[in-house]
């Protein structure tokens, strides 16, 4: 489909106008990797310690910042000296951006292969962006609002790894059961953040990979075949052993182990990701102020009470429970626990895996300890491979999208990012709705957006209130100095909110989702 390569020529020029963008601390964060990887052997590569910025990925992120570095090093070679201080020059900056920039058409051909072989539709072949399902769903992947400023200008890798993840779902929903556990297995050892989605493979590939169904859908008990299953432990045991195997032959497992899965940094990220915990830490503040206010705590309470400082560390609750990571753990699994119940039951082929996937996902974000607002776009990305189906699917996804992406909006906090972010989103949701209305036969209605209801549309216009507020009124008010985590709260607050609606929104649409059952003939 040539409109795809139209697509991603549109989007890489517009990424290549983002180079001179402003980036955070992330940007010093691969840099070091880089100096780490090029200068140092494998065996002090997770020991490292001169650079706050320590590896905290798994082995084949670190293999993948060693090679990049063989190539930076003909851009500027003082970029891969392991130092203290952060380094940036022009040169690190246009290779570390071109990195991800050349990086992310791994994802581009994922998304090619997606849309030429997974995706069905009924409707007639337009080579229209606007009209075609295939085409939309390519602009909205590819073009993604949360991957141009988390990737492009906050800076990180999120579309490489996409593309890994979404090749495992193509290759599963193409019958290639044993090439989908393998790219999920390397993706895996590439950032383990997709941990996450994890129990939904496990559970699907089960389910449909090593038994078969009856003619009325339900399992097969006779039918497990033990040389299946061990034909994917195989594959996973092998990627594993590739990825950790050094570093077991070197005794040094448990360093590594203890450089991924930190549980020291706390229940929330700096930056309040839209969650549970998000509005768990604004009850504490709130009784917090209130106790203040009322004189039954001392104000001495009010700086450990932060929690929005921009800085990684570890907080406590002031008047509230203090959450420990097993709680959160614990939560995650039994929020998963009916979707996994019901995708074992009614796997419903790929589209019911890829459901399998968004509420694994959203389960995670939503229940997760420490987890980042840039993990939103693990429940986003995926959903969007849903949305040229069925109308509710749409309908959550036009709703999420907007919320989800504009919970990102803390990350950027320079004026000309400022401004660029807010163009991009209203670009962004503007396309969302237009194009999905258009698939799926929406009508605006007065104060109505297409596909949503009127509850629904006003809350969304609420957002534009709140960065209103953020933006101008804060300031002009005078509480910039006496309650500056006021606008990240209410963000991370207003935010959760609504993205907790979509996940039981979209929780109970999939579980309504079963086979209908056939009437008996007389």
């Amino acid at each position: 489909m040539a409109a795809i390569w139209g697509i991603a020529v549109v989007a890489t020029t517009f990424k290549l106008l983002l180079i001179p963008s402003y980036y955070s601390t992330d940007f010093e964060v691969h840099r070091n990797w880089l100096a780490i990887t090029h200068s140092l052997p494998l065996s002090k590569w997770y020991y490292e310690k001169t650079s706050e910025w320590t590896l905290d990925y798994p082995p084949f992120f670190a293999w993948f910042e060693f090679y990049l570095s063989q190539v930076g090093r003909y851009f500027d070679p003082q970029m891969l000296v392991i130092s203290k201080d952060s380094y940036a020059s022009n040169a690190t900056v246009l290779f570390q951006r071109l990195s991800v920039i050349v990086a992310d058409f791994l994802y581009i051909y994922a998304v090619k292969e997606f849309v030429n072989k997974c995706l069905k539709v009924k409707q007639k072949e337009v080579e229209d962006v606007f009209i075609h399902p295939k085409s939309i769903t390519a602009v909205l992947l590819i073009a993604n609002f949360g991957l141009f400023i988390v990737d492009h200008i906050h800076f990180q890798y999120n579309g490489f790894l996409s593309g890994i993840f979404l090749l495992s779902i193509v290759r599963i929903y193409e019958g290639r059961s044993l090439e989908g556990a393998f790219w999920f297995s390397a993706l895996l050892n590439f950032k383990h953040i997709y941990l996450y989605v994890a129990p939904a493979y496990f559970v699907y590939l089960l389910r449909c990979y090593c038994f078969s169904s009856k003619q009325d859908g339900r399992i097969d008990w006779n039918s497990f075949s033990c040389k299946k299953l061990l034909s994917l432990g195989l594959v996973v045991t092998a990627v594993f052993s590739v990825s950790f195997g050094p570093f077991l032959l070197l005794g040094q497992l448990p360093q590594v182990m203890s450089q991924l899965f930190p549980f020291k940094r706390g229940l929330s990220h700096a930056y309040w990701a839209p969650n549970l915990w998000a509005l768990y830490n604004a009850a504490d503040k709130a009784s917090v102020l209130a106790g203040v206010k009322l004189k039954l705590l001392s104000p001495d309470v009010l700086p450990q009470a932060s929690m929005t400082g921009g800085m990684v560390q570890e907080y406590s609750h002031v008047v509230l429970p203090s959450v420990p990571p097993a709680v959160t753990l614990i939560a995650t699994l039994l929020t998963m626990f009916p979707a996994m119940i019901h995708l074992w039951c009614f796997p419903r082929g790929p589209q019911g895996f890829v459901r399998g996937i968004v509420l694994c996902a959203f389960a995670s974000f939503i229940c997760g300890w420490h987890v980042h607002e840039k993990a939103i776009l693990l429940v986003i990305l995926p959903l969007i491979l849903l949305i040229s189906g069925k109308k509710r699917d749409a309908q959550v996804f036009v709703l999420l999208s907007t919320v989800g992406h504009y919970s990102l909006f803390p990350l950027l906090f320079t004026p000309f990012e400022n401004l660029t972010k807010v163009i991009l989103l209203m670009l962004s949701t503007i396309y969302t709705f237009l194009s999905l209305g258009n698939i799926h036969g929406a009508q605006r209605h007065h104060l109505q957006l297409p596909l949503l209801s009127m509850l629904e549309s006003f809350y969304l216009y609420g957002i534009v209130f709140l960065e209103v507020y953020n933006t101008f009124l804060h300031f002009l008010l005078g509480l910039s100095e006496k309650l500056p985590f006021l606008p990240l709260m209410l963000t991370s607050v207003y935010c959760a909110v609504g993205i907790v609606y979509c996940w039981l929104r979209f929780y109970s649409v999939t579980l309504q989702d079963k086979p209908k059952k056939k009437m008996k003939s007389n």
